[in-house]
């Protein structure tokens, strides 16, 4: 928890935010934002919880739930159902022109990744998903996991596999190895394609995320080929505090 010493301490912050005249949702954003930038409320610190603003300030439930969903939606504080609020980390940095493998990316960066297996089963895809049907036929391996950095989940990862690319996909441990490193070795890359967007998310890639179902994720569609045709589909989600994409192109 943040160090602020009880209720005064914290209705004196307020007090320090000046601009009586503005809303007091954005004088309760601009206290915790001045905590944040200063260094007071460090990466990684709880907030006060949402009773210990209402009680302290003596502003209503709604306008501290607004200050703090805007602040979540702006990257500075990450929302977690049930736990807490919390500082948000530094934003972690993907390639957006590469596929890389999410293990390595998190080694590079002096962190420890780890994978939580949600589903790796066969299945039939529905006519109805006229997209998977058309790119990878009436079957695929459909492959769930949530990777983490360090203790915190970082990426949903939605695939479907070609069986005829990777036939060994059910029987690989995603706990020890990733879809990416796997598929690199069976079915090497030789066309991929990217769609980004801005989205939110499922409740369910909310609740795998540990993240407020307000709270923007940046979404990677992305399909790849090997030589004998398109070798995945994978739906990639990113809380969108955490993540952040870059590249570098020239001519």
């Amino acid at each position: 928890m943040v160090a602020v010493d009880g209720d005064a301490e914290l209705a004196a912050l307020f007090g320090e935010t000046g601009g009586e005249s503005a809303p007091a949702y954005e004088r309760v954003k601009n206290l915790v934002t001045a905590q944040v930038r200063s260094g007071s409320w460090a990466e990684g610190d709880q907030l006060p919880s949402e009773h210990q603003f209402v009680a302290a300030l003596g502003l209503s439930r709604m306008t501290i739930n607004r200050a703090l969903r805007e602040l979540a939606a702006e990257g500075l504080i990450v929302r977690q159902m049930g736990v807490g609020t919390f500082v948000a980390a530094t934003k972690k940095s993907s390639p957006l022109f590469e596929v890389r493998n999410i293990a390595d990316e998190i080694s590079r960066r002096g962190h420890r990744h780890r994978t939580e297996v949600v589903l790796v089963r066969a299945e039939t895809i529905d006519a109805t998903h006229t997209f998977l049907r058309d790119s990878l036929g009436s079957r695929a391996f459909h492959s769930i996991l949530v990777h983490f950095e360090d203790d915190t989940p970082i990426q949903v990862e939605d695939r479907y596999v070609n069986p005829a690319a990777a036939p060994g996909y059910l029987d690989q441990d995603f706990t020890a190895t990733t879809p990416n490193d796997y598929l690199s070795r069976v079915a090497p890359l030789v066309r991929g394609e990217h769609v980004v967007e801005a989205v939110l998310g499922s409740a369910e890639e909310c609740r795998l995320l540990r993240i407020d179902r307000t709270e923007p994720c940046l979404l990677i569609r992305r399909r790849t080929w090997s030589e004998d045709g398109v070798a995945s589909v994978a739906r990639l989600v990113h809380p969108g505090s955490r993540n952040r994409l870059e590249g570098v192109f020239g001519r």
